[in-house]
């Protein structure tokens, strides 16, 4: 979204046991590693598990619960190898890279091969950096038809019936309220050429980049939206038709592009997205989907986080229940449904001020009790306009507890992780993996949480083998963490502090 929401979204949103105890054992010392963090290998999630709390978590072969924190990129500018370089020096595993389908097709039938080798070097490059890519169908306000720029759908894929649109410089996403916009997505869904074009073009594309080391899969609509019968400025009049294009229209278009990408793919992820609503504490009304790939299913849930009055301009008040809203809508849908869950857009477009800034600790938490991934908006360097670094490439002031340590693979089932003032603990139960490389939790150190190192300390099971690879060079460093005497089900806790 990533811009500022109409009025009537603004009153919408207003409206709407322990075994084999033991003394902790602390590691302080170094074991260097001879690879660096860009060269360690990054797990790909194979699988899932659903534990006794409700939620399903992307695995690995090996079993571990997997965490993928990113950010977005290749929307503004073109992504370069140095972002990427930069964004796993940080010891970050996620990148969801917007592409577009008119500049990957901007003419009928034919895909751009230049802007086709351009999305083979990025994804080369976050193999390089053991980076994880999702492919993130992108749109805003449809397409270029609209002041889109050169990005979403394709001319020759939008029919407006001539009906008209005004562009507010104020307020793009009231652009989704105009007549012609809303004509351009009802066609998109219901006529037959159409829809038989678009998932041509997902079949084309995932053929040529189907197998790459990088590509964890698709996040198959950004943002999805359509008809609003009736006035888009009645919070009534939303709902009701966010939950009509979400019951028909949209589950349909899903369906059509799961199958599309299947026919050539088998092994990537694909993701759902509900529409912006879900931001505003209003649970989606998306049914369940069906994965035609041999073996377990391989669909998950990508919601966006973001805060209407933030996106406004305004300050976050932490009176007003957004959190917790947000957190109530997005949870019973991905249990429902045993669907693992990545944030695919979140971030304030500065956390400099006093409410921002407890907004971004807030999300960090709360994603860490729901979600298995998120890519916050935006890898950039700047003053705020959604920057997550500043000009010197440091964690912009107010963004630092996305820059946190966090358990990125886990021998076991996560039950807490905070990080506060320095001092990360991890509590998680052991799943009683055999001694060996299923067995490491890694967690990943940052060196701006860490610059002078960190010591690790274990509780809760006898004779914990530690690795750490202290950060060093600006780079993130790993603790890894072996439990040879753990039996399963025990509860452990990990203690990381600077030094």
């Amino acid at each position: 979204m990533r811009a500022r929401r109409t009025a009537a979204a603004l009153s919408l949103a207003a409206a709407t046991a322990l075994t084999g105890l033991a003394a902790p054992t602390t590691a302080t010392a170094s074991t260097t590693a001879s690879t660096s963090a860009h060269q360690q290998q990054l797990p790909f999630p194979t699988g899932t598990v659903t534990t006794t709390d409700g939620r399903t978590h992307l695995t690995d072969g090996s079993g571990r619960v997997l965490r993928l924190h990113g950010f977005n990129v290749d929307k503004y500018a073109e992504v370069t190898e140095a972002d990427l370089r930069a964004a796993a020096d940080q010891g970050f595993t996620l990148i969801r890279v917007a592409i577009s389908w008119n500049r990957l097709e901007p003419t009928r039938g034919r895909l751009d091969r230049a802007e086709l080798a351009r999305l083979h070097r990025v994804l080369d490059w976050a193999e390089k950096y053991r980076l994880l890519a999702l492919v993130d169908f992108h749109q805003d306000v449809y397409g270029p038809k609209f002041g889109g720029g050169d990005r979403g759908i394709p001319l020759w894929a939008t029919r407006d019936d001539g009906l008209p649109f005004e562009e507010d410089p104020d307020d793009w996403f009231a652009g989704y309220y105009q007549p012609a916009v809303q004509a351009a997505f009802t066609h998109l869904y219901d006529d037959a050429d159409l829809r038989r074009w678009q998932a041509d073009f997902y079949t084309r594309l995932a053929r040529e980049l189907r197998g790459h080391g990088s590509l964890l899969g698709y996040d198959l609509f950004n943002e999805p939206s359509g008809p609003i019968p009736g006035d888009p400025t009645d919070p009534a009049v939303l709902v009701a038709a966010s939950a009509a294009l979400e019951r028909d229209r949209l589950p349909a278009m899903y369906r059509r592009l799961i199958q599309a990408v299947r026919q050539v793919d088998s092994r990537a992820w694909l993701f759902v997205e509900p529409t912006v609503l879900v931001g505003l504490g209003v649970p989606t009304e998306l049914p369940a989907f069906a994965d035609p790939r041999p073996g377990a299913d391989r669909i998950g849930y990508a919601p966006h986080f973001y805060d209407t009055a933030v996106e406004a301009g305004q300050d976050w008040d932490p009176s007003g229940g957004f959190v917790e809203d947000y957190q109530a809508a997005v949870t019973a849908y991905p249990r429902a449904h045993r669907l693992p869950v990545i944030v695919g857009e979140w971030g304030p477009p500065s956390a400099r001020t006093p409410g921002n800034r407890e907004l971004v600790r807030r999300q960090t938490a709360a994603m860490s009790s729901f979600a298995d991934g998120w890519a916050m908006w935006y890898w950039c360097r700047g003053n705020g306009g959604y920057c997550a670094l500043d000009p010197q490439g440091r964690p912009a002031p107010g963004h630092e507890p996305a820059f946190a340590p966090y358990a990125r693979a886990l021998a076991g089932t996560p039950q807490a992780e905070r990080f506060e003032d320095g001092g990360y603990v991890l509590t998680f139960t052991t799943a009683g993996h055999p001694v060996g490389g299923g067995g490491w939790s890694e967690i990943t150190l940052p060196a701006t949480a860490y610059p002078n190192g960190a010591r690790v300390t274990v509780s809760g099971t006898r004779v914990p083998v530690l690795d750490v690879r202290q950060p060093r060079d600006g780079r993130a460093g790993t603790a890894r963490v072996l439990l040879p005497a753990a039996r399963p089900g025990t509860v452990v806790t990990v203690r990381i502090t600077g030094r």
